[in-house]
């Protein structure tokens, strides 16, 4: 069973194979480890290449969006999708504006795209956020393929809701990279409730 999060050691960051806890994937799992060392002969090869570039040239200096800008301009990437969630359209116009300022084609679409009622997934009224007003269901499948059709170099996830990230991920053919993660209570800042834990330990327990 994988359970790097439990290690204390991360020995492997440091270079040093011979320190390696029993369990720790290295000791068991040679054949995936040289899998993944054939892929990176390839095309994602280069892609990891020009991630560590960009990690080590913007390194605490660049945030995030721009970090997308520069891996794009670096592996000629001028077409970028943009799936994002309708509570962030501002943001969303914003960071178009940004992208297609910076010179980059963009290709944006709305999780709510097709108006279908969310009583087609099966939703009873009672289990809305806010019952008795329709509701469009987010539908990620159609984002994913209408961006497939539209064919971006990279596309980029805006705050679509757990779950929904997931099924876009599953059908979408360019790869992915993420701006924000959706989180309504930190601001989409997913972290915060981690390292203010104590604060929000009453909102971190799952109801059996």
């Amino acid at each position: 069973m994988l359970s790097c999060a439990k290690c204390g050691r991360y020995t492997c960051r440091e270079g040093k194979p011979g320190n390696l806890p029993q369990d720790c994937p290295m000791q068991s799992y040679g054949a995936v480890y040289e899998e993944a060392g054939q892929a990176y002969q390839g095309t994602d090869g280069r892609l990891a290449y020009l991630a560590a570039k960009v990690e080590a040239t913007g390194y605490g200096i660049w945030p995030r969006l721009r970090e997308i800008m520069e891996f794009s301009n670096m592996a000629g990437f001028t077409r970028l999708g943009l799936a994002f969630c309708v509570g962030l359209r501002r943001e969303a116009l914003e960071v178009t504006r940004i992208l297609e300022n910076n010179g980059f084609t963009v290709l944006s679409v709305m999780c709510k795209t097709g108006a279908k009622a969310k009583e087609e997934l099966g939703i009873r009224d009672e289990e809305k956020v806010r019952p008795g007003q329709f509701e469009a269901m987010c539908n990620p499948i159609a984002q994913a393929k209408l961006l497939n059709v539209e064919k971006p170099d990279l596309n980029i996830l805006l705050g679509l809701c757990v779950g929904h990230d997931t099924l876009f991920i599953k059908h979408s053919d360019a790869p992915i990279t993420v701006l924000a993660a959706k989180d309504r209570v930190t601001g989409h800042n997913p972290l915060a409730s981690i390292y203010a834990s104590h604060y929000f330990s009453g909102k971190l327990q799952v109801d059996k």
